[in-house]
């Protein structure tokens, strides 16, 4: 099943499926948000965990990205596209 990586909660886990470009965060355009999510290393197969969600808004969240720790704001990590299992899958699915 397939999650925005926004989506997820504290403790859930989930493979990179890719990255949607097509939106728009923090007034980056689509393919300056892509360049940079894969330059973090959020390539396709890399391991995600969410480890951690900001108090107001739970943003920024912090993830587990293969052996790296990464912070986000949530916003952004509405572009990352996930296969979680379905079973651990409490996100709703990408449509």
């Amino acid at each position: 099943m397939a999650v925005r990586l926004s989506g997820l909660g504290k403790g859930q886990r989930g493979v990179v499926r890719g990255i949607d470009a097509g939106l728009e965060a923090g007034g980056l355009e689509g393919a300056e948000l892509e360049r940079r999510l894969l330059e973090m290393g959020f390539v396709e197969g890399a391991a995600v965990q969410v480890l951690h969600e900001g108090l107001i808004g739970r943003c920024p969240i912090a993830v587990k990205l293969d052996d790296m720790r990464v912070a986000l704001r949530r916003r952004e990590a509405e572009a990352i596209l996930l296969d979680v299992p379905a079973a651990a899958g409490q996100a709703a699915p990408v449509p």
